[in-house]
C-alpha cells in the first residue's frame, strides 16, 4: 500500500499568468485542487518538495496529505506540466480523495530473477513492453509496484497481465485482452571478416515477430485513449 506523505500548500491570492509567475519567483509551483464535489482551489506548493517527489518515479501514484493553510485534505496528483525547454515542473493538479474513492493510476513493474531465465542466459534480451501498468483501485490500496518473476523463461516466451498476481480490489484498466507486459527475444550472432564473433543487436525472426506484436498492442491502446478523449 502506498504511503501517505504530507505536503504543505498555500492559497494563492492572485490568479492568471501574473499570479503564477509571482509564485514561481518565490520558489513555489502554482497548482489547483479539485474534485470530491467541492469547489476548486487555486494553490501554491513548494518547488523543492515537488521536484524531490518527481525523482521517485511514482509521484502520480502517491497519496499526499495536503496541508493547505492548516486544513488537511487527502489528494493524489493528476497532472504535472513541465517546462518544455528546461524540463522542470511549472504547474501541478491534485484530485481530492474522499472516503472509499477509487482512482486510476499507473503502477511500476519490477522484473526479478533475470539470472534464472534460460533465455537470457543464452543471450536473449528482456524486452519490456510496459514499465507501468494502468489500474483502477481503492485510493487506500494503491500498490507500490508489481513483481514479474523471469525464472524459467525461454527465448520467445511472453509475460501477460494474467501472469501477474494483483491485490484484491485492483483491476487493470485494459480489460478486453490479456495484454503483454514483457517478452524474451533472441538475437543473432555475426562474425565480421578478420575478427572474432560478436553478438549483433539485431533481433532474430522470432524476436521481430514478438516485438511487432507488442508494438501493435501499444498503438491500439493509444488509439483507444485518443478516441475516449475525443
Amino acid at each position: 500500500m502506498a504511503e501517505v506523505l504530507e505536503l504543505r500548500a498555500w492559497t494563492r491570492p492572485r490568479t492568471g499568468k501574473g499570479g503564477a509567475r509571482a509564485s514561481r519567483r518565490e520558489g513555489r509551483i502554482p497548482g489547483i485542487v479539485y474534485g470530491d464535489k467541492a469547489k476548486p482551489e487555486i494553490i501554491d506548493v513548494d518547488y523543492r518538495a515537488i521536484s524531490q517527489q518527481l525523482h521517485t518515479g511514482h509521484f502520480q501514484s502517491t497519496i499526499f496529505m495536503l496541508d493547505l493553510d492548516g486544513k488537511k485534505t487527502r489528494v493524489i496528483p493528476r497532472d504535472v506540466q513541465l517546462d518544455p525547454i528546461r524540463d522542470y515542473p511549472i504547474h501541478v493538479d491534485f484530485l481530492r480523495i474522499g472516503e472509499h474513492s477509487l482512482v486510476t493510476v499507473e503502477v511500476p513493474v519490477r522484473f526479478l530473477n533475470e539470472a534464472a531465465s534460460p533465455g537470457i542466459k543464452r543471450g536473449g534480451i528482456l524486452n519490456i513492453v510496459r514499465h507501468e501498468i494502468p489500474v483502477r483501485c481503492p485510493a487506500d490500496a494503491i500498490p507500490e509496484h508489481f513483481d514479474v518473476d523471469l525464472t524459467g523463461l525461454e527465448i520467445g516466451d511472453s509475460v501477460h497481465i494474467s501472469a501477474i498476481k494483483l491485490p484484491e480490489g485492483v483491476r487493470p484498466t485494459i480489460t478486453e485482452r490479456d495484454f503483454t507486459v514483457a517478452t524474451i527475444v533472441g538475437r543473432t550472432a555475426e562474425e565480421p571478416v578478420g575478427g572474432p564473433a560478436v553478438a549483433a543487436a539485431e533481433p532474430s525472426a522470432e524476436g521481430v515477430a514478438t516485438l511487432a506484436e507488442a508494438a501493435e498492442e501499444k498503438e491500439n491502446d493509444k488509439e483507444k485513449e485518443s478516441k475516449k478523449k475525443d
